[in-house]
């Protein structure tokens, strides 16, 4: 189950971000503010050619920084080198997202689908995260849209809370995703079969029967992305958390 601190304070969507203030999404500035303000953190995971989780949520460094090309095709040391534009941050390893948090706030740990099409090759991220979080003393959970990372998860991870990302699978917002795979994880039906205690939902799609029947059954139900106040009250009449950015909530 989800330890309670993760219901006491929104969580930060990608760390208490802003790019004006110099504090780039996925950074160690955007972790200290969301520790400073006591805001849980939510963070993506990608996975370095040597093996190691990169905390960085594209697959591609265009965005975010002055380079192109994969992450995956690039060595941790290498990465920890390039420093994420507009800031004076460079990109951060879990393990060292780990010691900066150390316990203080629960973080939402997101690993991103390696796969391609949510499917089953996955293994190298998950052990990777796995073997970060050994020893780790605070409250931690895992998730993933690919229902495959999950299950991995629960193999390697079985005392860390687990969960699925979800959200009604529009093709307009997964382009490359085949209809067959977006009909059947709109439905969510892997929420048992992997052991997941709690959903991450698309905020737009909260009414969904689904969801419904899950928080029924007694699954938490997390929210992504709040965007206002008036927003953030609107999904609390579902949600039992939200993920928030780009407001003081």
């Amino acid at each position: 189950m989800l330890d309670p601190r993760f219901f006491a304070r929104p969580i930060a969507h990608r760390g208490y971000h802003d790019q004006a203030r110099g504090r780039v999404e996925n950074s160690r500035a955007a972790f200290g503010a969301a520790i400073a303000h006591g805001y849980g953190i939510e963070l993506d995971l990608q996975l370095s050619a040597d093996g190691e989780a990169v905390v960085f949520h594209d697959y591609d460094l265009a965005r975010l920084t002055d380079l192109r090309g994969p992450v995956r095709q690039r060595p941790m040391d290498n990465l920890r080198s390039i420093r994420l534009s507009g800031s004076d941050d460079v990109i951060a390893s879990l393990p060292e997202v780990l010691a900066q948090v150390a316990g203080r706030v629960p973080l939402l740990i997101e690993l991103k689908d390696q796969d391609g099409a949510m499917g089953a090759d996955v293994g190298a991220l998950e052990a990777a995260v796995a073997d970060a979080l050994k020893g780790y003393d605070g409250p931690a959970a895992l998730m993933s849209f690919n229902p495959h990372s999950v299950r991995t998860l629960a193999s390697l991870a079985p005392d860390v809370p687990r969960g699925l990302v979800t959200c009604a699978f529009e093709a307009e917002d997964w382009p490359t995703l085949p209809t067959e795979t977006r009909a059947l994880l709109k439905d969510i039906p892997d929420y048992d079969r992997v052991g997941a205690c709690f959903i991450s939902h698309d905020a737009r799609d909260l009414d969904a029967p689904r969801v419904a029947t899950l928080k029924a059954d007694g699954a938490k139900v997390l929210c992504w992305t709040i965007r206002s106040p008036e927003a953030e009250a609107i999904a609390r009449r579902i949600a039992d958390n939200v993920t928030f950015e780009g407001y003081v909530a």
